[in-house]
């Protein structure tokens, strides 16, 4: 089994009787890029900052790196970086001023890695200027590099794209595949936002109101969302052996009910009821279904407000 960075064991998190994580069981693979997804206020932040060992929790535990006695905890959070929430800047301090302080807290040895880092993101004209007059979108890239000095095992990223713009969102996603793939740097993003995150997320976890819904991997996710055309027929046997025969394609299943799922020429539907059409077959429905991340988040929220 590959060795796990973060696991937490029922982590349980309330604020004078408000609970805001409920019993929280989770595990992220060294080298997956977990997307963690739940809307405002469903307790991300909250198991982040636990984690980071700025909150403590009510009961329930976590073990990071296979760490979990608190002297263990405290050494390998030295191995984590994370930006949480906004970045905490000194105003009055530039950039490099800023990674400075930083670099001494973290005790990392020489000054170089200050500029790399700057570059990074993107920030390496930026180095001089005071960051209270830093855009959104300077100020979010320069926690980035805070929390990427001293190149991190496991990086904490919460809600990353706020205030950067479209070319700021890109350059992100190309920064942490890089990351990835070059550093092999395990990566927890938090975020409500997903547009961007089925482009990198290896892993899943959907949390919402304080309770964790599910775990999935990426290829998991892909199978639930798959897009196919659902056709119903007058003669589900001779409709099989068409699609068989003309489409020469065996991807597709016939449902108990006796609904065809038919996963390829999605995007062709109008060949496909033509063939079906042509072969003497009433066609009673047919419709392109399937469900992209954005809506198979909010069925799955919204099937828990029912339970």
């Amino acid at each position: 089994m590959a060795e796990l960075v973060l696991r937490t064991n029922d982590l349980t998190k309330a604020y004078k009787g408000n609970i805001a994580l409920d019993k929280v069981t989770l595990s992220i693979k060294r080298g997956s890029i977990y997307g963690f997804i739940g809307q405002n206020g469903a307790g991300k932040s909250t198991l982040i900052r636990i984690v980071n060992g700025l909150v403590s929790p009510s009961s329930g535990s976590v073990e990071l790196f296979g760490a979990n006695s608190e002297r263990e905890l405290v050494l390998a959070r030295k191995r984590i970086g994370s930006i949480i929430e906004s970045p905490a800047l000194f105003p009055h301090m530039t950039a490099w001023e800023n990674l400075e302080v930083h670099r001494i807290q973290k005790g990392i040895p020489g000054r170089k890695c200050i500029e790399n880092t700057l570059e990074l993101v993107g920030l390496q004209e930026a180095g001089k200027k005071k960051s209270m007059h830093f855009s959104v979108g300077m100020k979010q890239r320069l926690g980035i590099a805070i929390a990427l000095l001293g190149d991190p095992e496991f990086l904490i990223l919460d809600e990353p794209t706020t205030g950067l713009d479209p070319t700021g969102v890109i350059k992100l996603r190309e920064l942490l595949k890089r990351l990835h793939s070059e550093n092999q740097t395990t990566i927890l993003i938090s975020t409500h936002i997903l547009s961007e995150l089925h482009l990198l997320a290896t892993h899943y976890g959907i949390i919402h109101k304080g309770k964790l819904l599910e775990q999935l991997t990426a290829n998991e996710l892909h199978e639930k969302c798959k897009q196919y055309l659902h056709i119903k027929v007058n003669d589900t046997s001779k409709a099989a052996t068409i699609i068989d025969q003309e489409l020469h394609t065996s991807n597709f299943e016939v449902m108990p009910d006796g609904v065809i799922r038919l996963y390829q020429s999605v995007h062709d539907p109008g060949m496909v009821s033509s063939i079906l059409f042509k072969a003497g077959l009433t066609i009673e429905q047919f419709m392109p279904m399937g469900e992209d991340l954005e809506s198979y988040f909010a069925n799955r929220i919204q099937g828990e407000r029912y339970v």
